[in-house]
């Protein structure tokens, strides 16, 4: 994570760097007119606020590698793939939740193409759908 530190503040200094370039090239490239207008003015302020943005992602990244205490698996030259390899959860190949709340959202989808009648109707089947879902687990396997 450090690299992508060390590459995000890069970023940061080249699009200062290239904004001061930028906007001097414009100046000097039009002597007869005043300084204020002869910058062009859309690509100074892209430039800049790319700087900005790349200034945020990079002071994020390096709040988040200071605020996990060490480094990655990524990081390390003797770190296994399965290192990285964090639990997800699990998958329910048998549930049909999932279907019914493709299906409530088809059918708010519907409402809003063809009638707004069926909206609510839509909106309670995925009430239904989310909450079985949720509850899945609740009353055991296949459980209904």
């Amino acid at each position: 994570m450090r690299s992508n530190i060390v590459l995000w503040w890069l970023l940061v200094s080249f699009f200062l760097f290239i904004d001061v370039v930028y906007t001097g090239w414009n100046i000097l490239a039009h002597p007869t007119v005043p300084w204020y207008h002869a910058i062009e003015w859309v690509g100074s302020v892209a430039l800049l606020f790319g700087g900005f943005m790349s200034f945020m992602v990079g002071f994020y990244i390096s709040r988040v590698h200071k605020a996990q205490g060490g480094e990655l698996p990524e990081d390390r030259l003797g770190a296994d793939i399965d290192d990285g390899d964090p639990e997800i959860g699990e998958y329910s190949p048998w549930s049909w939740w999932p279907l019914l709340l493709a299906f409530s959202v088809a059918l708010a989808g519907i409402a809003m193409a063809a009638g707004s009648w069926m909206l609510p109707i839509g909106l309670a089947v995925f009430a239904v759908a989310i909450v079985g879902w949720v509850f899945e687990y609740y009353r055991g396997y296949f459980a209904r």
